[in-house]
């Protein structure tokens, strides 16, 4: 066995003669052990965070989508029909989306009436999160619509009240002015099939109808605002949104999911980041009790190293012994907050001690658990637990020299 990693070990076991020494190296440990438990679980909650959000965007928010760079709508230029055949294509949804004056009875609200062709529900699989009635936009030549829960809220709409439609505003295109303020307004009548909860970003904004009802309301017969499609699950998702931007050229912008919300998703990432490194920072501060220990520790085993120097060993040896004392503290108290970090983390997912409030998209607070994390944070661990080491031995050590 390495003679410093035998006397080294021996140290660390052994009892001191000054109790304190026990005390601060125990303390040292619980430090790096509640540091490392506490990074593990909170990166964990980020990741269930994010794959949650990413979740409920998916489920509204197409792989890729396709909209003018001026201008609001555009007329599907011939191009389209090469993207809608394209090898990576499943799904391929046609959308006219404008804001317009929701009214039931004798509340009203304004939101974003969103016309969606065929496909969007088989694209995002909306259905899934439909929370009253059913989804349904079309049967029998007769139009719906399916609200958001928020708007639906705010309107008071009950889906057994078929005596009172919702009725949608839209004004009417051109400058004609108007006696009558109603009739500067196409006015349509829908009966609502469903509501659906995802986030307060959909759910306070969005009432999908049928795009026949959209372009009706608008007025635009061949116009669209976006087109949205559906990527294949095997499909390179980066390589069909490059082949659409050389059909395309610089006409449109063409946005992946991550795009489509870029500042959401990066502030999502920046948020778990900092946390980390703050949490690292104070890590840090409990590391000083590391520097305590080993000071101390030196300052014991004076002796000891003028015994072992008389017997022959030199700076360098006297030097790792106490290096590994300190690396074996943090690795004692990195494995140990590890363990207890991925303990309590599959005790959430197996029990669900943090759950949310009844009514949420999920039941209990999520977590998720990357290996690249934990890896990440025993490397961080180790690292300040490798300073936190030197620094004294380098210091304490020099007058043996």
């Amino acid at each position: 066995m390495n003679l410093s990693l035998f006397i080294a070990k021996r140290y660390l076991i052994s009892k001191k003669s000054h109790n304190a020494i026990n005390i601060i190296t125990f303390i040292s440990v619980a430090g790096v052990c509640i540091g490392t438990m506490a990074l593990i679980i909170v990166l964990s909650a980020f990741n269930g965070i994010s794959d949650l959000v990413f979740g409920l965007y998916n489920t509204f928010d197409p792989d890729i989508k396709i909209t003018p760079k001026e201008g609001k709508t555009f007329i599907p230029i011939s191009s389209f029909e090469k993207i809608k055949k394209m090898d990576g294509v499943a799904y391929y949804t046609e959308v006219l989306q404008e804001n317009a004056l929701l009214k039931y009875n004798d509340k009203q609200v304004i939101a974003t009436i969103k016309g969606v062709s065929d496909d969007f529900v088989k694209m995002t699989r909306i259905d899934t999160v439909v929370r009253e009635g059913e989804f349904i936009l079309k049967h029998d030549s007769i139009d719906y619509s399916v609200l958001g829960y928020g708007i639906a809220r705010r309107l008071n709409i009950s889906l057994t009240d078929f005596m009172h439609p919702l009725e949608i505003y839209v004004p009417k295109r051109g400058n004609q002015s108007y006696l009558n303020p109603e009739d500067a307004f196409l006015i349509r009548s829908v009966e609502v099939s469903g509501i659906f909860s995802l986030n307060d970003d959909f759910d306070y904004r969005y009432a999908l109808i049928p795009l026949s009802l959209a372009r009706e309301l608008l007025n635009r017969k061949n116009e669209l605002s976006a087109i949205e499609l559906g990527i294949k699950p095997d499909a390179d998702k980066g390589k069909v949104q490059k082949e659409i931007k050389e059909i395309l050229g610089n006409r449109f912008d063409i946005k992946s999911r991550y795009q489509q919300n870029e500042v959401l998703f990066k502030t999502i990432n920046s948020e778990k980041w900092w946390t980390f490194l703050i949490l690292a920072f104070i890590l840090v501060i409990a590391t000083f009790n590391v520097i305590g220990s080993l000071t101390m520790l030196i300052i014991e085993k004076k002796k000891d190293i003028q015994t072992l120097m008389f017997l022959g060993a030199d700076k360098y040896l006297i030097r790792n012994i106490f290096m590994r004392e300190g690396l074996m503290i943090t690795l004692t108290g990195a494995f140990s907050g590890l363990l207890l970090g991925l303990l309590v983390c599959w005790i959430q997912l197996k029990f669900k001690l943090v759950p949310f409030s009844e009514g949420f998209v999920v039941d209990s607070y999520p977590i998720k658990i990357i290996p690249m994390d934990l890896a990440m944070v025993f490397s961080t661990v180790l690292l300040i637990g490798f300073f936190a080491a030197w620094y004294p031995v380098r210091i304490f050590t020099r007058r043996f020299s």
